[in-house]
């Protein structure tokens, strides 16, 4: 198993070039099941968590393919993949693929809108509580499938295929808002879905379902409306970038001080996030090519911060700013929303000196001026990444153990901070 050394107090200066979004990459790669023809898709990050679901849609009988760099591309550009299901084989996703990953889950969707039946193993993926599916499953259920859980899997059937509903969801979901649009693009008559997620990547995929013939509005607001179509053809997409990863980074550039320009980030995916390390004493501009971010002699500000949806401040950044939150002048408030059992990052930012102490789903942070290096361990994805912001900021020498989850959500993360001068590794083992 990998692991990663950090020796820190290198402040970080340079060029940063973002990936596309993991978190629209997977449904967009998804999406790529509503239709026999081919769905081209560009700027795929180059990720584990799209590796498995490659590996899954090839069980269903997709043929993707990675197109080969050309001339003129970039160090970290991001792929082109080839999708067609041209002829799906088999509408079971099995228990060994699907319990690695969640969001391939949502292939759910585009099987039974297709094919008019489905049986996908319940999910696994993170560890963040229970994240449970039934919101999804009732999604469905408005447009008329028939589900049943049988032996951990659910078994979905629309013999006639899916119709046109109502779909209000009693809390905001980014799953449950894919699984609706994409089911609905193929169901007969209208579809209306009320407090749908207004995430940036929600409205991505509506984007590429459009240009394959979908007709979606709505998407980004919390009311979307599909007219469904008969059937649906091949198109041409460009992930859009990754907003996690840039608001990592733009947190990693104001814990070590320093000035870095994210290529390719765009500050509207993430004005919340930018506003909050503004408030912190980072200087933050933007322009067409990207963000800067700048942290010079000002110390760190403390904050309050409460992670909400979209717009709000994203909950895949709050282990990220805990982190930077630990070296604050001062006492900050860090409240989360969204997950349950999403402070698991707590106990390893304590090894580096962190004081936090946590009362229901709030956490106080006491800031010190001082943190020093520790052998510690990722537990999930984004904790994982707040594990290397502290590192890079430390005393002394950091090791990170278990860093696959990094890369299930990372693309080649020590090679782009290193170009910034981290002094960071990779030990393969």
């Amino acid at each position: 198993m990998d692991r990663i050394r950090i020796v820190g107090g290198n402040p970080l200066h340079g060029t940063i070039p973002i990936s596309g979004a993991k978190n629209a990459a997977l449904p967009l790669m998804i999406a790529g099941l509503l239709t026999p023809e081919t769905l081209i898709l560009d700027n795929v990050p180059r990720l584990a968590d799209v590796a498995q679901l490659q590996r899954i849609l090839g069980n269903h009988g997709v043929d993707i393919m990675a197109v080969g760099k050309r001339p003129g591309d970039g160090q970290y550009q991001g792929q082109t993949l080839q999708i067609s299901a041209a002829n799906i084989i088999d509408t079971t996703a099995p228990y060994e693929l699907v319990s690695r990953m969640r969001a391939s889950f949502w292939v759910i969707a585009p099987l039974l809108a297709r094919m008019h039946e489905a049986r996908v193993s319940l999910p696994g993926g993170c560890a963040i509580g229970t994240r449970p599916v039934d919101l999804l499953i009732m999604a469905l259920e408005k447009l008329g499938a028939s589900i049943d859980i049988d032996a951990g899997y659910v078994v979905a059937k629309a013999p006639g295929g899916l119709r046109g509903g109502r779909i209000d969801f009693p809390k905001v979901t980014v799953g449950g808002t894919h699984v609706a649009v994409m089911a609905a693009a193929l169901a007969k008559g209208t579809t209306v879905i009320t407090n749908a997620a207004c995430e940036p990547e929600i409205t991505d995929l509506a984007d590429c379902l459009n240009k394959m013939g979908a007709r979606i509005s709505g998407a980004g607001t919390p009311r979307i409306e599909i007219e469904g179509v008969n059937a649906l053809h091949g198109a041409r997409h460009t992930v859009l970038p990754d907003r996690i990863e840039a608001g990592t980074y733009a947190i990693a550039t104001a814990m070590t001080g320093g000035d870095v320009h994210l290529a390719g980030a765009r500050p509207e995916l993430l004005q919340s996030a930018l506003d909050v390390l503004t408030e912190a004493g980072a200087e933050i501009s933007s322009n067409a090519e990207g963000i800067r971010v700048v942290r010079n002699g000002h110390g760190i500000r403390p904050v309050q911060v409460a992670t909400a949806p979209f717009p709000g401040f994203p909950t895949d950044l709050q282990a990220q700013l805990m982190a930077l939150m630990v070296r604050a002048q001062g006492a900050s408030e860090i409240t989360e929303t969204i997950f349950e059992n999403r402070f698991m990052h707590v106990q390893e930012l304590a090894r580096f000196g962190a004081r936090i102490s946590l009362d229901g789903e709030t956490a106080r942070i006491e800031g010190i001026s001082t943190l020093r290096g520790a052998p510690v361990m990722a537990t999930d994805l984004r904790a994982s990444v707040s594990l290397v912001i502290a590192g890079l900021a430390a005393e002394g020498e950091t090791m990170i153990n278990r860093v696959y989850h990094l890369d299930r959500g990372f693309e080649r993360l020590e090679d782009k901070l290193k170009a910034c001068g981290a002094t960071i590794e990779r030990i393969r083992e």
